[in-house]
Parts: C-alpha cells; sequence; structure tokens
C-alpha cells in the first residue's frame, strides 16, 4: 500500500471515529442516571441500558469498523505517522461533528488547536513525501 493509499485510509478512520463519538455521547445520554447496589450489578445494568439502545449500538458498530480498518492498514505503514495522522484528524473531525449535532460551540483555545492539528499533519505528510 503506497503512503497516498495510506493517509486516505487514515482519513477515512478519523472520519468513521469522529462522527461516531458525538453519536456515542448522545446514545450514552441517561446511563449515568442507573442505580444498583454493588458494583458488578451496576456495571450489568449498564452494559444492559447501552446494549439495548440503538442509539448507542450502531453508532458503536460503525465505530469498531473504523477500527478494523485502521488496524488493517496500521500492519502495513509507519506507525510513527499513522498515530498522530489519525488521532490528530480524529480529534478533528469530533470537534467539527459536536458542532454540527448540536454540542456547545468550541471555544478559542480549539480552534487553535484544530489549527496546530492541521499544521502538524501536514508537516507530517511532507516529511513523508520529500
Amino acid at each position: 500500500m503506497d503512503f497516498l493509499s495510506q493517509t486516505l485510509s487514515f482519513l477515512a478512520v478519523a472520519l468513521v471515529w469522529g462522527t461516531t463519538n458525538p453519536l456515542l455521547k448522545k446514545g450514552s445520554v441517561g446511563v449515568e442516571k442507573i442505580q444498583c447496589r454493588g458494583r458488578l450489578r451496576q456495571l450489568f445494568a449498564e452494559l444492559a441500558f447501552l446494549a439495548l439502545r440503538w442509539q448507542y449500538v450502531v453508532p458503536f458498530l460503525v465505530n469498531q469498523s473504523g477500527s478494523v480498518l485502521y488496524y488493517v492498514t496500521i500492519g502495513q505503514a509507519d506507525i510513527s505517522l499513522a498515530v498522530p495522522i489519525t488521532n490528530s484528524l480524529t480529534f478533528l473531525v469530533t470537534s467539527v461533528a459536536g458542532r454540527l449535532m448540536g454540542e456547545k460551540s468550541p471555544t478559542n483555545t480549539t480552534y487553535l488547536g484544530v489549527v496546530l492539528v492541521l499544521v502538524g499533519v501536514a508537516l507530517c505528510i511532507a516529511s513523508k513525501l520529500h
């Protein structure tokens, strides 16, 4: 797999992970209200709550498909570039997707972080191309 294909695969992973993160957050609303005696009962009650909500299960399965693509791609990629590119782009996509889904507006610090992420990704890609 050439570098361009790897980069596109990492971008696809970031898009899948970044768009499903806010959906997982929305789908898990209410889990914090579950009250059971004992840690094990609490754990199983929370797992049952999440497993029975399609609003959580569907984004979770899509998110995991992104993980499969990531692990397939990372086996053929330079890990020193793969991890920062994928994780930083996931951060970026999560910020944008969350905002589009009604989460509160990011702060100026978040916007600065997004710009720095893009610069960092561009530097990683540029270093590999030269």
